[in-house]
């Protein structure tokens, strides 16, 4: 099997995951998923595709990710891993599309308006 590259998106993080036939080694950013990750919860959103496709040791999983925040960036290696899941076996996706895996979550951050305090709060109004 050759690697195969996808790309996912979350917020403004981007995440290219490379995955190859192995041991199930996941590295970000050339350092250990664990300590790149160090929640369980993000632990879990990351290993969640490969957990759902029964494929946690089959792989090795090697992830560029740049952008946004730490969720932002699990969310964005999930999607990119579910992308592969679903090129690697195409029943594989009757499992992830239900639990909404390969949907691009389109919710940004909405940009701050002049005159006001932030995106939608204002300045506190003074009538006198």
């Amino acid at each position: 099997m050759a690697t195969i590259h996808k790309i996912g998106r979350r917020k403004t993080a981007v995440a290219r995951i490379y995955l190859s036939e192995g041991t199930g080694k996941i590295t970000v950013n050339k350092k250990e998923f664990e300590t790149y990750f160090p929640t369980p919860t993000l632990q879990y959103k990351v290993r969640q595709p490969l957990a759902m496709t029964e494929n946690v040791e089959n792989f090795d999983v090697k992830i560029n990710v740049y952008g946004g925040g730490s969720t932002g960036q699990a969310e964005a290696v999930r999607m990119a891993l579910a992308r592969a899941m679903c090129e690697i076996d195409a029943e594989n996706r009757i499992i992830l599309k239900p639990e909404g895996l390969l949907t691009r979550d389109p919710r940004m951050v909405e940009r701050k308006k002049f005159g006001q305090k932030k995106a939608r709060k204002k300045f506190q109004f003074s009538k006198r």
